[in-house]
């Protein structure tokens, strides 16, 4: 599992190629006896947090492991945050499998940092089994989405971050995809003041991880309805979920109209472009003011890569 020393080992290797993002106070969003700061990861390199993880984990490698070559299988964030950070470390040979279906503009990022696109498969999961196969076959290091070590030990040093700037932060508020993300800012905060609580946020229309702690079983795959959170629907993955129960103090659930809400309340008022997935710390907020009410909060805006339709949509609805 991963602890603290692995968080401060990754910002030490990490640090000179990402940005110290802010921890800015919104007043829009803190009332009388409830001050809410936001960790703006959506302005981090590639606007996202993934990059964090990325660089974490390849510059984790030996030589002969970065020779090799990596592989992931990805069409957004993390796709991105794995080319960029092969180009930052000069790893020659990085492949991002992606499903036939993807978006031209999000292969188009991927592959601007220079990894090979292969495009293969109807969805995520052929894409998966082909990019294993060529693993395998050419003995490369695969770059998993959440469930690694030093990946999560990357993430984590959003949590570090947090505290630094913050020390008063009580409370943080953490999107909750594959699962990643919050276990590895749960084991900085938690390291920093044993007190602080983190909350877990995910949308109603995939409560994977919810359930999975609810039954004690791992949802690697989860049914979702249709959800304007793309990076937030799956299933969960083995390590956050074997960390989580330690990690997370709570979960809270929800709705599409909230997250829709959240999205434009940080467009037009806090001046912010945060993705759906990226925003759903603000919609928990929206919903369950009571729930915070007298906290010093930090909600991590996880990612900033927002469509430019969508966009539109949410600020005219």
């Amino acid at each position: 599992m991963v602890n603290f020393n692995d968080v401060v080992s990754a910002r030490d290797r990490i640090k000179k190629y990402i940005s110290l993002t802010p921890l800015d106070f919104s007043m829009v969003l803190s009332k009388e006896r409830t001050k809410v700061y936001l960790k703006l990861e959506c302005q981090q390199k590639q606007k996202a947090f993934k990059v964090r993880g990325a660089l974490s984990k390849i510059s984790s490698l030996t030589d002969e492991e970065k020779e090799r070559g990596v592989i992931a299988v990805s069409s957004g964030n993390h796709g991105a945050g794995v080319s960029f950070a092969s180009y930052l470390l000069g790893i020659k040979n990085a492949k991002v499998f992606v499903p036939e279906t993807a978006p031209k503009a999000k292969v188009d990022k991927i592959k601007y940092y220079g990894a090979e696109i292969v495009q293969v498969g109807k969805n995520y999961d052929e894409a998966h089994k082909v990019a294993l196969d060529e693993m395998k076959k050419n003995n490369m290091t695969y770059i998993d989405s959440c469930s690694d070590v030093q990946l999560i030990a990357g993430q984590g040093t959003v949590g570090l971050e947090i505290m630094e700037q913050n020390s008063d932060i009580d409370t943080i508020i953490v999107p909750i995809g594959g699962g990643g993300l919050i276990t590895g800012i749960s084991v900085a905060a938690k390291h920093m003041n044993p007190n602080v609580k983190i909350i877990g946020v995910q949308t109603a229309a995939c409560p994977a991880m919810v359930k999975s702690l609810e039954d004690n079983v791992l949802y690697e795959e989860f049914p979702s309805e249709d959800s304007i959170c793309d990076a937030l629907i799956g299933g969960v993955t083995e390590i956050p979920f074997k960390m989580a129960k330690k990690c997370i103090d709570d979960i809270l659930v929800v709705s599409e109209e909230s997250i829709r809400k959240a999205t434009k309340l940080l467009l037009t008022e806090e001046k912010v472009v945060a993705e759906p997935s990226g925003a759903v710390g603000v919609a928990a907020l929206l919903e369950n003011p009571k729930y915070f009410e007298g906290k010093n909060i930090a909600i991590v805006i996880s990612g900033g890569n927002l469509d430019k339709d969508l966009m539109e949509k949410i600020i005219s609805s």
